[in-house]
């Protein structure tokens, strides 16, 4: 990880990262993502976020333009990279040789890979051999910064009748990720959608392994799941 790079400065280059690429809320063509987007997603205000992408092209890291939004440069892409294998690697060493329930590794993850040195990354690789999806399912890149395909449709896209296995699940809300695990929807869960409310949801599953029911899932949840 580059040493001129503060922890904040690798929470914009990741977050700009999954919003454009895992969450796909590009605005243009080129792959741009909204200041706005940006803002909400670390959780500052809109001229926080400014200020910050102002800061990150200055340094090569992004290309910011006012009213289109920012794409990472190449060297901003590979710092995010490093950054969520960092993350995700942690996240699959809490949960797996920890025993950390699966909602709670995220937020220990978000301190730990700011420092997190090369060395140790190399030997929880090597002690869980070398995983490729943390718990959540997302991809974890490799040591040549390589990120595998991720799953890109939504749950809430499925149609009536339609069967699928759930391919990740947003890390972003505890509360989510306790009501999934609740219900049994966890990556590699066999779903089917039995049916849907009128306009925003809710969806109706079964779930292979879940409790049993048909569980009902409103249009916010559904969408923080993706189908692979």
């Amino acid at each position: 990880m580059p040493h001129s790079t503060t922890p904040a400065i690798q929470d914009y280059l990741k977050g700009i990262y999954k919003l454009s690429v895992e969450d796909c809320l590009v605005t243009d063509e080129a792959g741009s993502v909204s200041t706005s987007a940006v803002a909400t997603r670390l959780g500052v205000s809109a001229a926080s976020a400014t200020n910050m992408l102002k800061k990150l092209d200055a340094m090569g890291l992004v290309s910011y333009t006012r009213y289109r939004g920012v794409e990472l440069s190449e060297a901003g892409r590979k710092i995010a990279l490093e950054v969520l294998r960092h993350h995700r690697l942690l996240e699959a060493y809490l949960a797996e040789a920890l025993g950390v329930p699966w909602e709670r590794v995220h937020d220990e993850a978000e301190v730990l890979e700011h420092v997190l040195s090369e060395d140790l990354e190399e030997r929880i690789a090597a002690l869980l051999g070398d995983p490729t999806t943390d718990p959540h399912g997302h991809p974890i890149p490799t040591r040549d910064l390589e990120m595998p395909e991720v799953p890109a449709r939504r749950l809430w896209e499925m149609d009536e009748g339609e069967k699928g296995e759930i391919g990740r699940v947003s890390d972003d809300a505890t509360e989510v990720l306790l009501y999934l695990g609740a219900m049994g929807i966890r990556p590699g869960t066999e779903i089917e959608v039995v049916g849907r409310g009128p306009v925003s949801g809710p969806l109706f599953l079964k779930v292979s392994g879940g409790p049993g029911e048909v569980q009902a899932l409103s249009k916010e949840v559904a969408e923080s799941v993706w189908v692979a």
